[in-house]
């Protein structure tokens, strides 16, 4: 059997997921990577057999997309050329993970495609939404459309949704609590953060930012470039994690039983959702609309949470249903 597991590259946390779910799928049968994008921080160990530009939106540092960045990084040209150059025919199964791509090439020929992704399960009208109207909504639904649909969530909001894909790594981890904060907001200058930060000088920050090359230490602050070994470990040892409206990262914190703060990125509807369903859990959120984090960093810090998620190791289970059922 011929598998192709194609996944987005933007952000850390679908080749995270990737990382876990390609050696099951090699269980099954023949596998090819294929990524696009160009906003990741994170690799995989196997072979990438497919690398294409795709389309990604590119991290500013206030808080949200660069929009100016996004439009320029786009190549509707070689986004048509890559569609027509994956050979579709040669695979017995193909499973997207949020990937436009082949997607869409599969859609173009008629050919069925699995979504395995957080994004699929925003087929169901069950999962949390705010209120508000957004053009993210059509992004979410258009972006990599897909025949079949297999999606994770923080809850089971139907019956094709599941809980988290929690790495191995993470589930290994020796947790312990020496009362530090992690931090990591993708989308945030780490110089601005570090100024919030500082107001709260009882508790030692530790920052990880996608735009610095160097560590330093600013007062209670100590930041450090990005890195998946040094990030687990201080998320392990933590107090609590502040981080933007992603899925992976609040699932693995929530998972290891940390204290939690989100601060969704401004004009990304898919973390707005995020963050609202975790508001339902009681869990805070940072919005756009507060110009002043300071009272709710004090509350993060001052505050002990009171939660029990149960994220149950299922990924082999579910990526052997998902071969069972869709490969031809």
């Amino acid at each position: 059997m011929k598998i192709l597991y194609a996944i987005q590259g933007t952000g850390n946390g679908h080749v995270s997921r990737a990382r876990e779910i390609v050696p099951l799928l090699q269980q099954h049968g023949e596998v090819d990577l294929l990524i696009s994008g160009t906003q990741v921080d994170v690799k995989l160990a196997q072979e990438i057999k497919y690398n294409f530009h795709g389309f990604s939106f590119i991290f500013g540092k206030k808080g949200g997309v660069d929009h100016y960045k996004t439009w320029k990084n786009m190549n509707l040209f070689q986004f048509k050329k890559d569609m027509d150059s994956i050979p579709l025919r040669d695979y017995n199964l193909i499973l997207n993970d949020f990937e436009p791509i082949s997607a869409w090439a599969c859609r173009m020929q008629g050919i069925e495609s699995v979504s395995l992704s957080h994004q699929a399960s925003f087929k169901s009208k069950n999962v949390p939404r705010p209120k508000t109207i957004d053009w993210g909504k059509l992004i979410l639904s258009r972006y990599a459309p897909t025949t079949h649909h297999i999606g994770f969530h923080f809850d089971r909001y139907d019956d094709f949704i599941y809980t988290p894909v929690i790495r191995s790594e993470i589930r290994q981890l020796n947790k312990s609590n020496l009362g530090h904060y992690t931090v990591y907001l993708p989308a945030i200058d780490d110089k601005d953060l570090v100024n919030v930060l500082k107001e709260i000088p009882q508790v030692r920050w530790e920052v990880f930012s996608k735009h610095t090359k160097t560590a330093y230490q600013d007062a209670n602050v100590f930041v450090e470039p990005i890195n998946n070994e040094k990030f687990n470990q201080s998320m392990a040892s933590c107090e609590g994690l502040f981080t933007g409206g992603g899925f992976e990262g609040p699932a693995e914190a929530l998972h290891l039983g940390k204290k939690l703060l989100v601060a969704p990125m401004r004009f990304q509807y898919e973390q707005q959702c995020n963050a609202f369903a975790l508001k339902q859990f009681g869990l805070p959120v940072i919005w756009g609309s507060d110009k002043n984090w300071i009272p709710k960093l004090k509350e993060f810090v001052n505050h002990p949470q009171e939660h029990v998620f149960n994220f149950p190791d299922e990924t082999a289970e579910i990526i052997a249903h998902t071969v069972n059922t869709f490969a031809r």
